[in-house]
C-alpha cells in the first residue's frame, strides 16, 4: 500500500486550503484526518465512512468538510476560514475493514500519510 498525502501549505487567517491523500492498493472503508500541532498531542480532525457518514472535531465543524473519492481511494479535506490554531502537521489515515465507522480513534487505522504541513499566519 502507498500513501501519498500532498496539499499543505502556508495561508493568511481566513483563507483556504485543500489536502489529498491517496492510498493505492487499498480498498478504503473507513478514512480519516488527524492533526499535530506543536508540543501537542495528535488529535482528530474528521472522518468518513465509505458509504458517506462523516463526523468532524467541534473546532473544525462548519469550516472544514472531509471528502473521498472512492473509484481512487482518495480522501481530500476541505479547509475554510483557517484560523492560526488549524496549524499543524496534518495526517490522513485508512482502514480497510468496515464497521464503527466513521471514527475518531487512531487505532481504528491500519494506513497513515507521511503528514503535510498548514500553517496559518499572517
Amino acid at each position: 500500500v502507498q500513501v501519498t498525502e500532498s496539499g499543505g501549505g502556508e495561508v493568511q487567517p481566513g483563507g483556504s486550503l485543500r489536502l489529498s491523500c491517496t492510498f493505492s492498493g487499498l480498498t478504503t472503508y473507513c478514512m480519516g484526518w488527524f492533526r499535530q500541532a506543536p508540543g501537542k498531542e495528535r488529535e482528530a480532525v474528521a472522518s468518513i465512512e465509505r458509504y458517506g457518514a462523516t463526523t468532524y472535531a467541534d473546532s473544525v465543524k462548519g469550516r472544514f468538510t472531509i471528502s473521498q473519492d472512492n473509484a481512487k481511494n482518495t480522501l481530500f479535506l476541505h479547509m475554510n476560514s483557517l484560523k492560526p490554531e488549524d496549524t499543524a502537521m496534518y495526517y490522513c489515515a485508512a482502514s480497510e475493514y468496515g464497521g464503527s465507522c466513521p471514527s475518531i480513534y487512531e487505532s481504528r487505522y491500519e494506513y497513515w500519510g507521511q503528514g503535510t504541513q498548514v500553517t496559518v499566519s499572517s
